[in-house]
C-alpha cells in the first residue's frame, strides 16, 4: 500500500469523531435557523434630567436605578394594558439597558413581527417615564423621551450564519470529548528482573543451654578422653 494512503487512512481512523460531529453540528445549527420562529426587536429611549443643572451624576445614578425597574410589575401594569399582555408575558419581551457615564435607558422589546416589538418597547417606555415622573419632586429628577422605537427592517434572530457557527462549534466540542474516551493509556513497559540465586540458609543461633552441654561434651584441650571400658 502507498505511504500516502497509509497516511490518510491512520487519520481517518484517529479523527473521525471530529470529522463527523463537525459538519452534523453544523446541519443541525442551520436545520435550526431554518424551522426556529423569527423575533424581532426595537428599542426606545429615555433620558434622566435633573430638575436642577449641574447634577449630572445624581441623573446618571436615578438612570441606572430606573433602569433596573423596566422589568418590574409596578412599571409594566401601565404597559400591559396598552398592548393587550399580561404583566408576566411582557416581562419575557423587554429588558432595559443603561451606560454607566450617561443618563440614558435603552429598553429593548422583542416580538414576532416588527411593529409588535415597536409597540412593546413605546408602551414601556412611557410607563417608565409616568412611574418615575410621578415621584420627581422626591428625587430631583424627571425622565424624558428621547427617541421613539423604530420597525426593524429584519429580524433580530435567528441568524443563519451565526447558528451554523455555533453548531459546529458544539460539533468540535462533541468530537473532542469522543476523542478523549477512545484514547487509551500507554502501556508501561517493566524492567526486566533478574533471577535472584538461592542463598544458602544461615545457621540458627545455639541456644544458650544447648551451647553449655556442648562445652560439657567436648575435652579441655591437652586431654584426651578416657575409654568407658577403663572407668
Amino acid at each position: 500500500m502507498p505511504e500516502p494512503r497509509r497516511r490518510a487512512r491512520a487519520l481517518a481512523r484517529r479523527w473521525w469523531p471530529l470529522a463527523l460531529a463537525v459538519p452534523l453540528g453544523a446541519a443541525a445549527g442551520a436545520g435550526y435557523a431554518l424551522v426556529s420562529h423569527p423575533s424581532y426587536s426595537a428599542s426606545s429611549y429615555v433620558v434622566v434630567v435633573p430638575n436642577n443643572p449641574g447634577e449630572n451624576s445624581t441623573a446618571v445614578n436615578f438612570a441606572q436605578a430606573y433602569g433596573r425597574l423596566t422589568g418590574q410589575p409596578q412599571v409594566l401594569i401601565g404597559a400591559a394594558a396598552e398592548t393587550g399582555r399580561t404583566v408576566t408575558a411582557l416581562a419575557g419581551l423587554v429588558r432595559g439597558t443603561t451606560s454607566p457615564d450617561a443618563p440614558m435607558i435603552e429598553i429593548t422589546g422583542t416580538g414576532a413581527r416588527g411593529e409588535e416589538a415597536v409597540k412593546n418597547a413605546d408602551a414601556v417606555a412611557k410607563s417608565l417615564i409616568a412611574f418615575g415622573n410621578a415621584s420627581s419632586k422626591e428625587t430631583g429628577v424627571r425622565l424624558v423621551p428621547l427617541a421613539p422605537a423604530a420597525e426593524p427592517d429584519a429580524p433580530a434572530s435567528p441568524s443563519a450564519s451565526l447558528d451554523t457557527a455555533v453548531g459546529a462549534a458544539a460539533g468540535v466540542l462533541v468530537g473532542a470529548l469522543v476523542l478523549l474516551t477512545r484514547r487509551k493509556p500507554s502501556a508501561t513497559t517493566e524492567a526486566p528482573q533478574t533471577p535472584q540465586t538461592p542463598q544458602a540458609a544461615e545457621p540458627e543461633p545455639a541456644l544458650p543451654a544447648q551451647a553449655e552441654a556442648a562445652g560439657a561434651a567436648e575435652p579441655a584441650p591437652g586431654k584426651t578422653r578416657a575409654p568407658a571400658a577403663a572407668r
